[in-house]
């Protein structure tokens, strides 16, 4: 199979889709690999890396769009990319549809076959090329917010972790899953005092297991929430709904009872955020302020920390890509139903239900389109 990774050209991301390791790995199972000049640069892997691992370099990413079967992004295609997909083509990235009704529409425009990291799943649970990018969005959310909470930043002049005589600040992360209990872990270890809000009693219960006394939980209810935001100096925005929309947990109505100068990191913006004036943002142009808050809301976190993000996104899509490419897209579906999962799209037809009933468009079920 031909496989291509085009550079990114998302607002300041510089991973990258394959690493040469993983180039190496295609290779040796038989397979062309594609890669853009520079493609690498970012994280710190350079075309000749790439060339000794047995890939094929290329001046730009209209060879790639041309030719690969099988295209391993990272980010969600920009418009000069959605424009070159073509029918039976095979995208691997991170899409975030639930969040992007134009984007949705244009994907099954293109009749590619439009496969979410996010939504791929595991046989004990949980959302395997998710969580890397999660842990690692969770581990940044502390350290950017401490950054905001700074006066020349625009915040309200509190150090995380206070001083002698002097209280640390307070940190509401909203969600215990995997952000969630990175953003706690970092938040803790900074010297922060720390609240978070869940409606699982299973994960209020294993983060007490796992912090004990050091962190504060609550059911997270409205009234908990509009309590908790009032006194809060970071709020870490960590819930999610896998593949679909995120909840709005902050009201415009809450954000006015906030204190000035404090900072809200909304980890969950790729699915829409969980603040009612969350807006996507980016590396360049981080954050705005309403009703005295500063939000951050950049849909690419883990960018900005390239070379770690891309081997641990590479350690986790590594075997999926392999099988695509090993057995065909349809086959290595159909004999994973985890992989299957990742299936947003495929021949114009909207395959998540999720992202279907988000934006009010037609589902239809993977066994309908290729019936055995």
């Amino acid at each position: 199979m031909w496989i291509g990774a085009p550079r990114e050209i998302k607002d300041n991301e510089y991973r990258v889709g394959l690493t040469p390791s993983s180039v190496a790995e295609l290779k040796q199972a038989g397979h062309e690999v594609l890669v853009e000049r520079g493609a690498g640069d970012g994280a710190g892997l350079s075309d000749d890396d790439y060339a000794a691992a047995g890939a094929r370099l290329v001046n730009d990413a209209n060879e790639i769009f041309s030719t690969a079967e099988l295209i391993v992004k990272v980010k969600e295609p920009q418009p000069g990319e959605v424009a070159q997909l073509h029918p039976d083509q095979v995208l691997f990235t991170y899409f975030h549809l639930a969040a992007d009704a134009h984007l949705t529409r244009e994907l099954a425009a293109s009749g590619a076959h439009c496969i979410a990291y996010e939504t791929v799943t595991a046989p004990a649970g949980g959302l395997p090329l998710l969580a890397p990018m999660s842990e690692i969005a969770g581990r940044l959310a502390p350290q950017i917010g401490a950054r905001y909470l700074e006066k020349p930043a625009g915040g309200r002049g509190v150090l995380l972790a206070g001083a002698p005589g002097v209280p640390s600040a307070e940190v509401l992360v909203l969600g215990a899953g995997s952000v969630g209990v990175q953003a706690t872990t970092i938040a803790l270890g900074m010297g922060a005092s720390v609240l978070v809000a869940d409606r699982n009693p299973d994960a209020l219960r294993r983060l007490e297991i796992r912090f004990g006394s050091a962190v504060r939980s609550i059911y997270s209810t409205g009234k908990a929430i509009a309590e908790s935001v009032k006194r809060a100096d970071l709020v870490v925005c960590a819930a999610l709904s896998p593949g679909a929309r995120a909840p709005i947990l902050i009201t415009r109505d809450m954000l006015k009872t906030m204190k000035r100068g404090a900072v809200i990191v909304d980890v969950a913006i790729d699915q829409g955020g969980c603040c009612e004036t969350s807006r996507p943002t980016s590396h360049s142009d981080p954050t705005y302020v309403v009703d005295g808050v500063v939000h951050y809301c950049v849909t690419n976190m883990p960018g900005v920390v390239p070379r770690t993000s891309t081997f641990a996104l590479n350690n986790a899509t590594l075997p999926f890509v392999l099988a695509i490419a090993n057995k065909g897209w349809r086959a290595a579906l159909r004999d994973d139903p985890h992989l299957r999962a990742g299936l947003a799209i495929t021949g114009g037809k909207i395959v998540s239900m999720p992202v279907a009933a988000t934006h009010n468009l037609t589902f239809t079920r993977f066994e309908d389109v290729y019936d055995g």
